[in-house]
């Protein structure tokens, strides 16, 4: 039994900068020395066995069975889900399919600012809404760059555009997590983001075209922003309080596509943008209703299929003594499992840790994603299921170093809960007392980017707000909402997110230019959330 202990050097600050260093040698791997994403991240992995053997006194054995778990968890679900979204976005490559798909959403508006509105804002929030763990960014950005807009361009417009959507992502299992390491409602938590998240969620489409065009762009498209960006928020909003966090993505991002097509019927902009201005517009044929509701079928059936792996009545089939549940095979990690023990404050009381490896092999969202694939073949004329085996052989091809890559990130992330470097870092931050509501943001933000998770985030450093909430008088809820908050601007630098949405525009190798991209955007939306959480500290919230 390994007992956790979150101040070796005997100095907060000196032991959180130690337990930092993995991170910091990642930040410089990727930007100063230019590195692949892959080599990056086993270099990571590397020297946080190091600092967790060296400097934390962790057990050589534990390390690195905690290194093999997180590599593990990284194969599955993830690595699991990742290929089953992409395969699915070629498959409907293959079979025409995204060519109407395309078709249809140039008839709508040729202008790229508006298509980027549908698809990289509202389409991703929707994928966002319904599957999450990567589904999102590897479908709308693989569809943008398709659409003409540049790979890594394409990318990074939608890994930002999840900084509406990533605190819902997965049917709100985000904030669900949260709630309850707060011992909170769901709605609880859900309607203490609703004072934080709409002003982020109302400018993000603002920002994407900003990003894209400029001032002009803005001016241009300003009537269809206000209608995507004011649809969106308002419904959002409005279902984050009355219902919870379980539809806030999906009804929003269904209102807003649908306000936008009709708006766009009547109202087009003055001057269309295209991204190159020398291409000519080509005209898109006219489709049918029939047509076009067919080419987005994998879409209606992927959401069908993660609709019903989200309710709880087919959850509980998986659950002990029901009917699948032996579909699920649990491996206790040797040298892990039982064998850790976290310690107060991060922890209510001396809890002993689990490490127990989940294959489910039918409940896992991947499978449901499988399954989509499977009833796109079925249902499609042009495709055999022998040309869609081949192209699931030239997915992971295409995929392996990407996924290697998220294996490498996931092996440092488990590493560094279980060795208490997350919490040693945690525990720096909450020192800040009276001004912890301006940095627990920052937290969420950590542990997005060490986890790729905005779930993981939660249950990482869930209770960890909640007892320093407790110190300073501050609102519990309010603390774990900034940490879900924080969380989701991590996202757009996730180490994770950013191995996927390279590998999904086929740029794998140049993580280190999308995260060039995206950090400044990051940062300003984190220190948004910062300042507007420590303002509603001041007022009670």
């Amino acid at each position: 039994m390994w007992v956790q202990h979150y101040n070796p050097l005997h100095n907060t600050y000196l032991s959180a900068l130690i337990a930092a260093l993995p991170i910091i040698l990642f930040l410089l791997g990727l930007t100063v020395f230019k590195m692949k994403g892959v080599k990056a991240a086993f270099l990571t992995l590397l020297f946080s066995l190091v600092t967790a053997v060296w400097f934390f006194d962790m057990p050589i054995s534990k390390a690195i069975a905690a290194s093999i778990h997180g590599i593990a968890n990284g194969l599955w679900p993830i690595g699991y889900i990742v290929i089953m979204a992409v395969w699915l976005y070629k498959i409907a490559v293959k079979t025409g399919k995204f060519d109407i798909i395309r078709g249809s959403i140039a008839n709508i508006s040729k202008d790229q600012r508006l298509q980027l509105l549908l698809i990289g804002f509202s389409f991703n929030a929707f994928l966002e809404g319904a599957a999450g763990f990567g589904v999102p960014i590897a479908i709308s950005a693989a569809l943008l760059a398709q659409l003409g807009f540049k790979p890594l361009k394409a990318a990074a417009l939608c890994l930002i555009a999840n900084a509406a959507s990533g605190a819902f992502g997965a049917i709100g299992i985000p904030v669900i997590v949260g709630a309850q390491m707060g011992d909170l409602k769901p709605i609880e938590l859900s309607r203490t983001l609703a004072w934080i998240l709409p002003f982020i969620t109302f400018i993000i489409p603002f920002l994407l075209v900003f990003i894209l065009d400029k001032w002009r762009g803005i001016k241009e498209t300003f009537p269809a922003l206000l209608v995507v960006s004011g649809s969106y928020t308002i419904v959002q909003t409005f279902t984050m309080i009355v219902f919870g966090p379980e539809l806030a993505n999906i009804l929003a991002a269904l209102v807003s596509m649908g306000a936008m097509a009709l708006f766009l019927k009547k109202w087009q902009p003055s001057h269309i943008y295209r991204i190159n201005t020398e291409e000519e517009v080509v005209e898109q044929p006219t489709y049918s209703l029939k047509e076009i509701a067919s080419a987005w079928s994998p879409f209606y059936i992927l959401t069908g299929m993660i609709t019903i792996w989200s309710l709880p009545g087919f959850k509980a089939l998986f659950a002990e003594g029901g009917l699948l549940y032996k579909t699920t095979i649990l491996f206790k990690v040797p040298f892990l499992h039982g064998e850790v023990v976290k310690m107060p404050p991060v922890a209510s009381a001396k809890t002993v840790l689990d490490a127990i490896f989940k294959l489910d092999l039918v409940s896992a969202t991947g499978t449901a994603i499988l399954l989509a694939v499977v009833f796109t073949v079925m249902c499609s004329k042009n495709i055999t299921f022998v040309e869609g085996l081949q192209s699931l052989k030239e997915t992971c091809k295409e995929l392996w170093i990407p996924i290697l890559t998220i294996c490498f990130i996931m092996g440092f992330a488990n590493l560094a809960n279980y060795a208490g470097l997350s919490s040693t870092i945690g525990l720096a931050l909450a020192k800040t007392g009276d001004a912890f509501p301006l940095v627990s943001p920052v937290l969420g933000w950590l542990g997005v980017f060490i986890t790729g998770s905005v779930v993981s985030n939660n249950a990482l450093f869930g209770h960890l707000q909640v007892v320093t909430g407790t110190q300073i008088g501050t609102n519990s809820s309010l603390l774990l909402a900034a940490n879900t908050s924080g969380g989701v601007m991590g996202k757009l630098i996730s180490p994770q997110s950013i191995a996927i949405a390279t590998a999904a525009v086929q740029e794998t190798g140049k993580e280190s230019n999308l995260f060039k991209m995206t950090i400044k955007y990051s940062l300003v939306l984190l220190l948004v959330v910062g300042i507007w959480t420590y303002i509603l500290s001041l007022i009670g919230i």
